[in-house]
């Protein structure tokens, strides 16, 4: 025993080195991920133009809420923000449902043509019929200048379909046999014994459907021309092409009113990203003990 402990205690020291290298290399890893959004933060509360000449590198500089207040009158940033969070929420909603049904019956070896059918529907991930047919089925749908242009055509995506079902097929077959037992249908097991056994999985399915919603802007600028209907990406977008002719409407609307304006452009991109990329970030912490666990059950099949 005296012999293991020594053992032991050497292995130890021995490792002491390779920790402290290990240690320094993560930590500097993780700062390198932090400071793009540190540097990002500290320049929406600085001074606006010490932002414009590059000034504010490690901390800020003339302490300001200017910013947030320049940007809050920025035209229909309170529609695009309800928007948005609509999409989100009623779309990753739709979404994990939909994806998680036709996983299931992917599962059942008595469904009609079941090889055929996930073949078809698999195949959808490599070929697609192209902008102009999408955007004309679309048309002929009615979606266009709609809010269901942001549900409807993503409400099933594939690879999260295929996860799921992976995710599905590891469970033991038991489950469900003693279920039919007692006369359950394929909704009731599908919603009482299923579902609630694949809350890992679902929890990384709707981070990738959350996110996918929160930061798509393409789908607006293709089908959507009313600007009670844009979306806070959209709004982001339009900004970083015409940011300084917005820097200058701003600037010339406090004139008017007989306020003064330090805004600068450089002030309202950092600014406005902040505002739309904060609230999905602080999705993530909830969901992060779901994460790794859901990704493994669906890659490995047990």
């Amino acid at each position: 025993m005296a012999k293991e402990t020594q053992l032991k205690k050497k292995i130890a020291k021995a490792d002491i080195p390779y920790n402290v290298v290990c240690g320094i290399i993560f930590t500097v890893f993780v700062l390198i991920c932090i400071f793009p959004f540190y540097y990002l933060f500290i320049c929406t509360i600085s001074n606006p133009k010490l932002v414009e000449v590059g000034r504010i590198i490690l901390y800020p500089e003339g302490l300001t809420l200017k910013n947030y207040q320049e940007v809050m009158k920025v035209q229909n940033l309170g529609t695009a923000t309800l928007v948005t969070i609509a999409r989100t929420v009623l779309g990753t909603g739709l979404s994990m449902l939909t994806t998680s049904y036709l996983a299931y019956f992917f599962t059942k070896q008595e469904m009609w043509g079941r090889k055929f059918w996930y073949r078809a529907v698999v195949a959808t991930m490599y070929f697609s019929a192209g902008m102009i047919p999408i955007y004309l089925n679309n048309k002929m749908l009615g979606l266009l200048n709609t809010f269901w242009i942001y549900i409807l055509p993503g409400m099933v995506g594939v690879y999260n379909m295929i996860l799921v079902k992976t995710s599905m097929e590891s469970m033991p077959a038991e489950l469900e046999e003693s279920a039919v037992l007692d006369g359950a249908g394929y909704m009731t097991r599908f919603i009482r014994i299923v579902l609630p056994l694949q809350k890992p999985i679902l929890a990384t399915v709707g981070l990738f459907s959350a996110v996918g919603h929160w930061n798509d802007f393409f789908t607006t600028q293709l089908y959507v021309t009313k600007p009670k209907l844009y979306t806070l990406q959209f709004l982001l977008f339009e900004f970083q092409n015409q940011i300084r002719n917005a820097a200058q409407q701003i600037n010339s609307e406090a004139e008017a009113l007989g306020t003064a304006s330090t805004i600068q452009p450089t002030s309202i991109r950092l600014t406005l990203t902040a505002i739309v990329i904060i609230p999905i970030m602080l999705v993530y912490p909830f969901i992060q003990k779901y994460y790794v666990k859901g990704v493994m059950i669906g890659a490995v099949k047990g």
